[in-house]
């Protein structure tokens, strides 16, 4: 028998290239939270207030990501032999738990409010909504790369879109109450707001815990790589065959392949880690050649 593997770097995580995206973002939500909480306290509007306890948590979130990010650029040690990369899934798992306990929060609030609506200061709220939508507007520009790449930088860009939303909620709001004098608007809105984050949130917790539980990727087909590597020459069998993701953009592959003849071993290990690299994408591949019967011989070996 013999084994093989052949990887990338593991330090170079689909968040890592986002880090200064995230950095900005960072400092854009931080700044206008700042500013957001001087002016709810200047006009009274629990709105504003309540949009800036918002945004803090959108910059916890980017906060943690970035953490993640920097500890999963640590280089692996014997203890962790591929370092610190699922501290991005462990933070985006967070994040989805944090958003979703939100979103109770801005349901219940809105239930409050449905039962006693509160005065609500609609010009000066208006002024710095329409701000924080631009900042907002901003951030998720620089997120939106990203997103699509790393779970982390998703859940970042959700959180600034559910505060995008937010501050879209407090302008409506606003003009309704300000034109109108129609307080039950703010309640209406936050519970729209609520709704609309929940489907987004539940997607990112399923893809994080599908990532901890270490299931196929959904980019995968288990199947068709099972296939592919019995169609190569001098291959008769496969067996323990298993893809997982270590880290967003980051696969891992492990599998048995049995071959006729040992002395064939090179070109096939060759040939197999070329299909996973190249025509699954697969980052990570250790490979075990064994020859023809040896699993037999091995079970029939007293213990």
């Amino acid at each position: 028998m013999s084994g093989n593997h052949s990887h990338g770097a593991l330090t170079g995580s689909a968040a890592s290239q986002n880090k200064r995206a995230m950095t900005l973002a960072l400092l854009l939500t931080s700044s206008f939270m700042v500013a957001e909480v001087v002016g709810g306290l200047m006009t009274g509007s629990l709105a504003l207030l309540a949009d800036a306890a918002h945004m803090l948590t959108d910059a916890g979130g980017l906060a943690f990501a970035l953490l993640a990010i920097r500890l999963g650029e640590r280089p692996a040690t014997p203890e962790r032999s591929y370092g610190l990369l699922r501290a991005e899934i462990l933070t985006a798992l967070g994040n989805a738990v944090i958003l979703l306990l939100l979103t109770v929060y801005i349901l219940y609030e809105a239930y409050e409010r449905f039962k006693n609506p509160p005065e609500v200061l609609g010009a000066p709220m208006l002024v710095v909504a329409a701000l924080g939508l631009g900042v907002n507007l901003v951030s998720m520009r620089l997120l939106a790369g990203g997103s699509s790449d790393s779970l982390n930088v998703r859940g970042a860009y959700f959180e600034v879109l559910s505060d995008m939303l937010g501050s879209l909620g407090v302008i409506v709001a606003a003009v309704i109450v300000t034109f109108t004098g129609w307080r039950l608007a703010d309640p209406i809105v936050g519970a729209g707001i609520g709704l609309f984050i929940v489907p987004r949130t539940w997607n990112l917790l399923k893809e994080a815990t599908h990532v901890l539980l270490e299931a196929t990727p959904a980019r995968i087909d288990l199947r068709l790589l099972d296939e592919r590597l019995r169609s190569i020459p001098a291959v008769v069998g496969t067996h323990h065959l298993h893809v997982w993701t270590i880290t967003s953009g980051l696969d891992a592959m492990s599998g048995h392949l049995v071959i006729s003849d040992l002395s064939d071993s090179g070109r096939v290990l060759a040939e197999a880690r070329q299909v996973a690299a190249v025509e699954f994408e697969i980052a990570h591949v250790t490979i075990q050649i064994e020859e023809e019967g040896s699993s037999e011989r091995e079970a029939a070996l007293p213990v």
